[in-house]
C-alpha cells in the first residue's frame, strides 16, 4: 500500500509533502512490462503526479503530467486523482540503454530533449495547461522548473525509483518543499542547510526510514507538524461504458468498418483490462452515432 504525508514546519511556512509510491511503480511494471531505466522514470512521473495530485483541494480534481520526449522511452504520462491514486504508461515500455557517467539508470538519456505538459482539471469551464521546456530529463528537476516557472513557487523536489535486477521495485518515491507565501529569509536559509548533505531518496526509504523521519530530515532545522495523511494505490478508471463512448465518438464508418471482424477488442492504455465487442455490439454502438 502507498503512503503519502504532507507536513508544515512549526514557524507556518514551509511545507513538505512526501510519498512512498514502491507498490505503484511496482504494479505500474507488472503491468506495462517496463525496463529498468522506463520502470524509473515511468515511477518518478507517478510519485510526482501522485503528491500533485494530493495537493488538489477539489474532490473530483486531477492532475496529468506528460512529457514528450526526443529520446528512445517516448511520451510518458501520468494522470492522478485528488487521493493521489495514479495511472501511467510509456509509450515505448522496453528501453535499454548504458548507465550514465554516474553508474546509474539513463533516464535523461531515455527522455531525451522535450517538454513537460501539466494540465490540472479543476472542473472549470477549461482545464488549466501549462507546457515547459524539459531542465534535465530527469524529472525531478523538471517538475522543480514548472513549479518556478507557471506556478512562482519555490519548489525542492526528489524522486528516485531502485529497481531490483529481476525488474521489481525495491523503492520509489520522492518529496516536495514549498515555500509558503511570506517566508522569512530565515527559514529559506534553514531549508539550505537543513538539506546539506542529504541522501536520496531511495536511499533514505530503502533503509527504513519512515515519511514522517524523511521529512524530518529533509527540514531538520525545524519542528514539522503531519497535516494529513492517505494511502494512494495504483488506479485506473477505465470501465466498458467510457470505452463505448470512445468507440462511439470515432464515428459511424470506422465502427461499420470495424463491424466486419468477428470481435473488436480494446485495451486500455492505463491498465492490463481489455474490452471484447462482438460485431453485433459494433453495429449497435455505430447505430448511436
Amino acid at each position: 500500500m502507498g503512503k503519502i504525508i504532507r507536513t508544515i514546519t512549526n514557524n507556518g511556512e514551509a511545507m513538505c509533502i512526501a510519498v512512498d509510491a514502491t507498490d505503484i511503480v511496482e504494479r505500474a511494471q507488472q503491468i506495462h512490462k517496463t525496463s529498468a531505466v522506463t520502470s524509473a522514470a515511468l515511477g518518478r512521473l507517478l510519485a510526482a503526479a501522485s503528491m500533485m495530485g494530493d495537493m488538489l483541494k477539489g474532490k473530483d480534481d486531477s492532475v496529468t503530467l506528460r512529457i514528450s520526449g526526443d529520446g528512445p522511452a517516448g511520451s510518458v504520462i501520468a494522470v492522478a486523482d485528488s487521493q493521489g491514486n495514479c495511472r501511467g504508461y510509456v509509450a515505448n515500455p522496453v528501453v535499454e540503454i548504458d548507465l550514465n557517467s554516474k553508474g546509474k539508470l539513463d533516464v535523461s538519456g531515455a527522455i531525451g530533449n522535450g517538454t513537460l505538459t501539466v494540465m490540472k482539471d479543476l472542473n472549470l469551464k477549461e482545464p488549466y495547461v501549462a507546457q515547459i521546456p524539459l531542465v534535465s530529463g530527469e524529472i525531478a528537476e523538471d517538475i522543480t522548473g514548472y513549479y518556478a516557472t507557471s506556478e512562482q513557487t519555490p519548489t525542492v523536489c526528489a524522486l528516485g525509483v531502485l529497481v531490483n535486477p529481476d525488474l521489481s521495485i525495491r523503492a520509489a518515491g520522492g518529496f516536495m518543499i514549498q515555500l509558503l507565501p511570506f517566508a522569512s529569509e530565515e527559514t529559506i536559509s534553514g531549508i539550505e542547510k537543513s538539506l546539506e548533505g542529504l541522501p536520496s531518496f531511495t536511499q533514505m526509504l530503502s533503509s527504513g526510514m519512515t515519511l514522517e523521519a524523511i521529512c524530518q530530515r529533509a527540514l531538520q532545522e525545524f519542528e514539522i507538524e503531519i497535516l494529513d495523511e492517505s494511502e494512494p494505490t495504483y488506479k485506473c478508471y477505465c470501465s466498458r461504458k467510457r470505452v463505448e463512448a470512445a468507440l462511439i465518438s470515432t464515428g459511424k464508418p470506422e465502427l461499420e468498418d470495424m463491424a466486419k471482424e468477428e470481435k473488436t477488442e480494446v485495451s486500455c492504455h492505463f491498465c492490463d483490462a481489455v474490452y471484447t465487442f462482438t460485431s453485433k455490439e459494433i453495429i449497435d454502438l455505430s447505430k448511436r452515432c
